[in-house]
């Protein structure tokens, strides 16, 4: 590496920073230099992940030349947002890295206040822009709720930055079908449909992505990834944790669209999507926008919606509050590979246990050959059991005999955790992998606009008319009216055997 020309306070030359061989990594990856405007950096998700992420991805060589604009509406100097961001790096990253890393790190960035309106950040993405040259791109992440980025947005079109950005929108988009068009059609007003990226981190999860690699690149499992052999799909994601302080957001959204439609629908479409013509965005993207399109309406005699015990108690919440802080759901999709097969859906607060599972139930052979007593059929259907945690753990349960003279049964399973393989430690945080997809322009885990809202569309006669809150107390596993809406099924969780350690 080249010398740096750093004094003892970590100022110095920025241009001088990083050496040619990581801009000569980042190009050959097809990323060109970028400016980021971090939109809500003095945020939580600015503090927790965005700015360790940068951090992490810059010092692994994922990232070209960049400079980061802090935009708040704090007032902070240029010096005091480096000093923000590198206590943040230091509470929430992953890794721990040099005085001298991190002192690189820091003379990537900058601090606007938004309050001063378009000229001090059109000032500032000029003299970024620059200190790195040509080419480059801007990246603008709205670290903000989107009713807060389109006010946002109308000051990035002000300071004229707009024109060949890419933005990153966080959820909610929305909360129903007019809703999501009316923010689409405002964000078009600015930002054509391909330099918008709306995040969702469960797709940037290696656990999410490995669901493509296991379906498409193995001849196992794609001959038998669909309704003859699958009878059932389980995708559940319990929590432990109360609504704590976000009482008033979620007096807003409650779970189903805090939750199913950005997260848990998302990962629907991967399980079910057809093989795309080529592992590319465009054809990622249409594949997934097919299985949105074949999802029925959701049917609110198919739904539970559950509330714990203390959440009318919590911050923000109306004492007679009615939104649910669990739901669980029957969903169809009507297409000649899922015809008839379900997909059971759940997620709650307060929850006995946290977890974020996909279980694909397969059916049970037709006839059995085994005597009365052998336990055949007593433990339920063969699961293949996906765990979408930073352990990426895979599991699949089948019979086998026990050891001995008789002919007796039981399940058994053969586990795989991405951090058994080579390089398994070394994955990259779903932010991670998102951000830098973005400055690479790849669509592949981001959500359209059109995929968004034919997800309102189906979710319409549900929001119209919700069934009846029901009461579960905390760190249970909810009402038992859940158990009816699978029966004769049961939900996966809690697992009868655990994953191995």
């Amino acid at each position: 590496m080249e010398d740096l020309t750093l004094d003892e306070t970590g100022h110095g030359d920025p241009a001088a920073v990083f050496s040619e061989t990581h801009r000569a990594e980042a190009r050959t990856a097809g990323i060109c230099p970028n400016v980021v405007v971090l939109f809500g950096a003095t945020g939580d998700l600015s503090r927790r992940k965005l700015l360790p992420g940068l951090l992490n991805l810059s010092q692994a060589r994922l990232l070209p030349d960049f400079r980061v604009i802090g935009a708040a509406r704090t007032e902070m100097t240029d010096d005091e947002f480096r000093d923000y961001a590198l206590e943040a790096c230091t509470e929430f990253g992953r890794r721990d890295f040099s005085e001298e890393a991190r002192r690189e790190f820091a003379q990537r960035l900058s601090y606007v206040n938004v309050k001063a309106g378009p000229e001090p950040l059109r000032s500032a993405v000029t003299k970024a822009e620059e200190e790195l040259g040509d080419p480059v791109k801007r990246l603008l992440y709205m670290s903000v709720p989107p009713t807060a980025a389109l006010k946002l947005i109308e000051l990035v079109e002000e300071a004229g930055i707009a024109p060949g950005s890419r933005i990153i929108m966080e959820k909610p988009f929305g909360t129903d079908l007019a809703s999501a068009r009316e923010l689409n059609d405002e964000i078009h007003k600015v930002f054509s449909e391909h330099q918008v990226f709306r995040i969702d981190h469960f797709l940037g999860k290696e656990a999410a992505q490995n669901i493509l690699v296991l379906r498409f690149a193995n001849g196992l499992f794609e001959p038998i990834w669909n309704r003859s052999h699958i009878a059932h799909v389980q995708i559940d994601v319990p929590e432990t944790l109360s609504v704590g302080s976000r009482g008033s957001f979620y007096e807003e959204t409650g779970a189903y669209r805090d939750m199913v439609v950005t997260h848990l629908m998302q990962i629907l479409a991967f399980l079910a999507m057809e093989p795309p013509t080529h592992l590319d965005p465009l054809a990622i993207t249409e594949e997934k926008n097919k299985v949105f399109r074949s999802i029925r309406p959701i049917d609110p005699a198919r739904v539970v919606r559950g509330q714990y015990d203390e959440y009318r108690s919590e911050p923000g919440v109306d004492p007679q509050s009615e939104v649910e802080t669990l739901i669980g759901l029957k969903c169809e999709v009507d297409n000649w590979r899922w015809s008839d097969v379900p997909f059971y859906l759940r997620t709650g607060k307060r929850m006995a246990e946290g977890a974020r599972i996909i279980s694909i139930a397969f059916r049970e052979p037709p006839q059995s050959m085994f005597p009365s007593g052998s336990g055949v059929g007593q433990y339920g259907p063969d699961h293949l059991t996906f765990d979408l945690d930073d352990y990426a753990r895979l599991s699949l349960s089948f019979y086998g005999k026990r050891p001995g003279p008789t002919m007796t049964l039981e399940k058994t399973s053969m586990q795989f955790s991405r951090t058994e393989a080579d390089g398994g430690g070394d994955s990259l945080e779903a932010y991670e992998r998102l951000i830098r997809d973005a400055m690479a322009g790849d669509h592949t885990l981001f959500t359209t606009a059109d995929g968004i809202e034919r997800l309102w569309e189906v979710s319409a006669p549900l929001l119209e008319n919700p069934p009846p809150i029901e009461l579960y107390f905390s760190h249970s596993w909810g009402p038992k009216s859940l158990n009816e809406l699978i029966a004769p099924d049961t939900w996966r969780l809690p697992f009868a055997r655990r994953w191995r350690g």
